[in-house]
């Protein structure tokens, strides 16, 4: 490799690294933690629905806070707590059964357990890339940092 081309090789790595692969990481990182936060949302809702069927609330009605923005909270009766409205996507609310919204919960719960399975593939796949990279740019430069060693090694 002539020494002219060398410069321009590192700054095409570090460009590659810092507009492409770092920002598809974070993309995909995010895409991950939204997929964690409807997961425990979903649970959340399990919980409550487990609670309602184990109690009376069914029968004699059911008194709870709803918020109405901003954590402003009035205080809501409601008589007939044996039939729900469970947010399916896209907007849509469907009115289930205690026991149709825990399936459901269930079958949602599973496929976004592997959707976010899928992305962490992903997240390992992206920072390998990363790493690659970053020592490709170490041999361009004739940088000679010493890498970390694992535990396993040192105490070898």
């Amino acid at each position: 490799m002539c020494a002219e081309s060398i410069p321009s090789k590192v700054l095409q790595y570090e460009q590659f690294l810092n507009e492409r692969l770092k920002t598809d990481l974070s993309q995909v990182v995010d895409q991950r933690d939204k997929l964690y936060g409807e997961v425990a949302e979903y649970l959340q809702l399990k919980t409550v629905i487990e609670r309602i069927k184990e109690s009376d609330f069914q029968t004699n009605g059911l008194k709870t806070k709803v918020d109405l923005g901003c954590n402003f909270y009035v205080q809501a009766h409601v008589p007939d707590a044996s039939m729900i409205f469970v947010s399916v996507g896209y907007g849509f609310f469907l009115e289930m059964t205690h026991t149709e919204a825990l399936a459901f919960i269930e079958k949602k719960v599973s496929i976004n357990n592997a959707k976010i399975d899928a992305l962490t593939t992903e997240v390992a796949k992206i920072k390998a890339h990363i790493k690659l990279v970053l020592q490709g740019l170490q041999e361009i430069q004739n940088l000679d940092y010493e890498t970390e060693k694992p535990y396993r090694d040192v105490l070898s």
